[in-house]
């Protein structure tokens, strides 16, 4: 075929896929049925021109445009990669693993239950093999909800709701396209019925195999693109060529799912990359996989759409029966699902509850595309599958998809009208008026202010002051005639407002570089449990996203458990220094919602509302600052590192504003520039890289600060570091209970705790202990303690206390002090 011709064709093609994007959005349409669409139309269009008498001058274009080399092997190693490797570096991975069940339940049990449906469904009304109905199954499984997602989007959808289709997307490829090559091998060996049980033992294999080469690849990716961290071009290249090779030694070599590879190494470069690359590298490697992600996706949705005339040209009547028991199995396992397993997910608290209207959105806006009719050409094409299931599959995937796109695809967003989630609730209506006026009063003094600048025209002036005046005015009753909205919703649109001034403000301090990439993705995953905590749930919601955001995890516990038991320090020393950036981060980003509250928040929502705002962000300062004194405590030398740190990285980019100023007003010229920019980029990677935490050195220093070890001698001293356990607590977390056996006393390194015996509370704080009493008094605990804070507690065994407590005089003092406070006769206590 003449190159020239091919690459004419192809170009065309971009144009129409430039043309589609515009088209879609005048006509109220998803992208993706206006590039199916407009396919169909050209494949329909060519074999026309090629078949007819009326013209052959056309007959070129038509035979290069159904002559492109368009195979199965192109969607699935070109196209596929690209569209799922971009999307892992889209999500806010740490967002989605507090959404992991309901994604899981979507994007994997939901492609088990609709292939096992679809296949003995269509087992059931015909004649076929079981073998290849579950093929069919399999391959009708995959959805795209792209179109409903993009609609969530336009019409303020709860972020949620969209992260979690989001990752369905992502994951639902990957489960079906296992499934997929599981069932094509049995077809492929003529095993017409397969037992599933053993079919689905082998699952799990495709999918370990798959992901440990993803995550092997995506490491050495990584590594080699630390090394280049001044070559962005290289590390680009790079990650290129990743999702590929991943891909082909996944099925080639190590006979594993290659998609599951692709998404496992996209996963470990989101997890991994924004630590160990500059961050302009980052956001630009990101910026480009996205262009990348879009030409792929329009081009296989529209190379796909081309060869549909071609895969519908045998269909008979019997063949639409079938299509429409596909269609109907189909919806019916995907109801299951979102009307039958969700709720339940939801009762057990695993899963966020979806609405009614949502979960029909969701149903209706399941459509299939590229993936596909991908697979069903892949089944067409291989010479190992009869000839009659190659025309029954390519048919029954084809008419499917075409049902999708043309019937739930062009009334999807009429279908969210009717359900009512394009409209503002009362609540947001009503705000929407107050914010309407609060902005015109705020643009009528700025103009006024303008004008006088620019000693424009008084009596032009004077006229659109008292048109602007009308507006207003109207604008102002609008709001007070919607003034009645409940002080408990104020309260949570304010914080709903807040948080996301807070999100806003963490991007500009990461464009400033004043945060890191990898503290931004935390920082920024908190911000959004607090959006979402605000608008589901008010205060409460707010505060325990809040809380959480300086609680310890799961996982920081297995760290210390790791270090304490097996001496393996390196996760807890990588998360602590963690720890201490993302709590730096917080206090840097919280000091400056202030301004926003009193500025904005005041003039919308009234000064009552500011205030409890003021103290809500006073507490989450308070909880920060608390949680930072206990690791300067246990770490003063690393927290002093750190700072300097951040000093150090705010002067560069002082600096480098103040070079990019100078340029701009012609005061150097490219050459210093570039020199200065260069030099100033070399003492940035020193700069940028973080001091290494050293969590065995630090516990004497700790012990050393320590007040009630005040006295010990230097030996003592060391001898403490070596006997201390260290124990951390989140607020609410229940430490003793009692009537348990006294074994041990606790030293409160940071936070606070709250002791309960008979009825009255006792609080103590930084630098006192509690158990001592159980102890001295050989009895069992008479009181309930909590912590009230997150804490950072020493922990001593009962033999060492009682050594310690001979030597220090200044510990024999407070338990003497605490004894007073119960009501103890210290007698009765020391010897």
């Amino acid at each position: 075929m003449d190159i020239i011709l091919v690459t004419t064709v192809i170009a065309s093609l971009f144009l129409v896929i430039g043309a589609a994007e515009p088209f879609a959005a005048r006509l109220r349409l998803p992208y993706s049925v206006i590039l199916a669409v407009l396919g169909i139309l050209i494949g329909i269009g060519a074999t026309f021109f090629l078949r007819t008498e009326l013209t052959d001058a056309l007959n070129p274009v038509a035979e290069a445009i159904l002559g492109l080399p368009i195979r199965s092997n192109v969607f699935l190693y070109v196209f596929l990669p690209t569209l799922l490797f971009q999307a892992t570096l889209g999500m806010n991975l740490r967002r989605m693993l507090d959404d992991w069940v309901p994604i899981l339940v979507l994007a994997i049990l939901a492609v088990f239950v609709a292939t096992i449906s679809v296949g003995y469904a269509l087992s059931w009304a015909s004649t076929i093999p079981l073998a290849a109905c579950l093929l069919v199954g399999s391959i009708v499984s995959t959805t795209d909800p792209s179109a409903v997602v993009s609609i969530f989007r336009s019409i303020s959808a709860p972020r949620r709701l969209a992260r979690i289709i989001e990752g369905e997307s992502l994951l639902n490829d990957a489960a079906a396209i296992a499934l997929f090559g599981l069932f094509m091998a049995f077809v492929m060996l003529g095993l017409p019925d397969p037992n599933l049980a053993d079919a689905l033992a082998r699952f799990p294999v495709l999918v370990a195999g798959g992901a440990v080469t993803g995550w092997l690849a995506a490491r050495i990716a990584v590594w080699v693109m630390a090394l280049f961290s001044r070559h962005e071009l290289a590390q680009v290249s790079i990650s290129v060529a990743l999702p590929y090779l991943a891909y082909i030694v996944a099925e080639q070599s190590v006979g594993a799912s290659g998609v599951i590879a692709v998404v496992t190494a996209g996963l470990t470069l989101n997890l991994t990359a924004p630590g160990r690359l500059p961050p302009q590298s980052w956001a630009n490697l990101r910026e480009l996989w996205g262009v990348l992600a879009h030409w792929a996706g329009a081009l296989i949705f529209i190379l796909a759409a081309l060869l549909i005339p071609r895969l519908l040209e045998e269909v008979r009547l019997a063949d639409l029966v079938l299509i429409g028991v596909v269609i109907l199995a189909a919806v019916v396992a995907r109801m299951a699902i979102l009307f039958g397993l969700m709720p339940l997910l939801t009762a057990l608290k695993l899963s966020p509850a979806v609405e009614r209207p949502y979960r029909v959105a969701i149903l209706w806006g399941g459509l299939r595309g590229a993936v596909t009719l991908a697979l069903a050409l892949a089944v067409t094409e291989s010479v190992h599958v009869p000839a009659d299931i190659q025309r029954l599959v390519g048919i029954l995937a084809t008419g499917f998809t075409l049902f999708t796109l043309v019937v739930q695809g062009t009334t999807l967003r009429w279908v969210i009208g009717r359900l009512g989630l394009d409209r503002l609730s009362p609540i947001d209506e009503a705000l929407s008026r107050q914010v309407v006026a609060v902005a015109l009063q705020t643009v009528r003094e700025d103009v006024a202010r303008t004008t006088e600048n620019y000693d424009l025209n008084r009596e032009t002036v004077r006229t659109e002051a008292k048109r602007f005046g009308k507006r207003l005015d109207a604008a102002v009753k609008e709001a007070e005639a919607s003034a009645d909205i409940l002080e408990r919703d104020r309260i949570a649109l304010g914080l709903i407002a807040l948080a996301g001034h807070e999100r806003d403000t963490i991007l500009e301090r990461v464009r400033e570089r004043t945060i890191s990439a990898r503290m931004a993705e935390l920082v920024l995953s908190n911000a959004d449990r607090l959006i979402e905590g605000a608008r589901t749930q008010g205060r409460s919601g707010y505060q325990r996203a809040a809380r959480r955001s300086v609680s310890y995890g799961s996982a920081f516990r297995g760290a210390v458990l790791l270090h304490g038991r097996l001496g393996f320090s390196a996760p807890l020393a990588r998360m602590t220094a963690d720890r201490f950036e993302l709590l730096l981060s917080q206090r840097l980003i919280l000091r400056d919602l202030g301004a926003f509250i009193d500025g904005r928040i005041r003039r919308i929502h009234g000064r009552r509302v500011a205030e409890l705002l003021h103290e809500l962000l006073a507490r989450r300062i308070e909880a920060i600052e608390t949680a930072l004194d206990g690791l300067r405590l246990q770490y003063p030398g690393y927290a002093e590192e750190i700072e300097r740190r951040f000093i150090r990285r705010t002067a560069l980019r002082m600096e480098e504003r103040e070079y990019v100023a100078m340029r701009e007003d012609g005061l150097i010229g490219t050459e210093v520039y570039t020199a200065l920019m260069q030099e100033l980029a070399t003492r940035r990677v020193t700069v940028e890289e973080r001091p290494t935490l050293d969590v065995a050195v630090q516990r004497v220093a700790f012990v050393r600060h320590f007040p009630l070890f005040a006295d010990l001698e230097e030996s003592d001293m060391k001898s403490m570091g070596r006997a201390l356990a260290t124990r951390y607590a989140d607020g609410g977390e229940v430490l003793l209970r009692k009537a348990t056996p006294a074994r041990s006393v606790f030293f409160i390194a940071s936070g606070a705790v709250e002791l309960e015996s008979a009825g009255q509370k006792w609080r103590l704080g930084r630098g006192e202990m509690f158990g001592q009493m159980a102890i001295l008094t050989d009895k069992a605990r008479r009181a309930d303690v909590r912590a009230i804070a997150p804490t950072t507690l020493l922990v001593l065994e009962e033999d060492r206390f009682r050594r310690l407590l001979k030597r220090s005089e200044t510990l024999r003092a407070a338990v003497r002090a605490s004894a007073d406070k119960r009501g103890i006769d210290p007698v009765d206590l020391l010897p």
